[in-house]
């Protein structure tokens, strides 16, 4: 009989989908390490990258904020982070996802615009392209790109237990 840690976690297919179906409509938590050691917690949209439900890790995260930003001075001296994506409201409902990340800092104007406009597109998927772009291109010199890569993934889904 499989222990009830075994019965709650999610397959790779079921990580990959449940993380991006949550993109669309949720944030991330992502902690840094501030300067005292403290960790530092901020929400932010995300898009999910180079999904592989086989392959380790099954996917990157990937999502853009202000270069000056206490999370980017943070990560700038230790680009590590751990993310989490989860949801529910009672016990039987809990579902979620811890990643302990290596974060990549994007600053090349292009690939910064190109996270933008994929973070954008996804909140407001009616939206004119071009619009969406030209606001991007505007915002984007006073960003960074973050490129999250798993290198430790837990996950729990309690709907799998049928009750308590």
């Amino acid at each position: 009989m499989p222990s009830r840690r075994e019965a709650i976690r999610m397959s790779g297919d079921e990580l990959v989908s449940y993380v991006a179906a949550r993109a669309v409509d949720t944030t991330v938590t992502v902690a840094t390490l501030g300067p005292d050691g403290r960790p530092h917690l901020v929400p932010l949209w995300y898009v999910v990258r180079d999904t592989d439900p086989v392959a380790t890790p099954p996917l990157r995260l990937a999502s853009w904020t202000y270069a000056r930003s206490q999370k980017v001075v943070n990560l700038r001296r230790d680009p590590r982070a751990t993310l989490l994506v989860e949801s529910g409201q009672s016990y039987d409902e809990l579902r979620g996802v811890s990643m302990e990340c290596d974060v990549e800092l994007v600053t090349d104007l292009a690939e910064v615009t190109s996270i933008g406009v994929d973070l954008a597109s996804a909140r407001a998927p009616g939206a004119e392209a071009s619009a969406v772009r030209d606001l991007v291109a505007a915002q984007a010199p006073k960003r960074v790109g973050l490129v999250c890569t798993p290198t430790k993934i837990v996950s729990w889904d309690h709907t799998k237990l049928g009750g308590y």
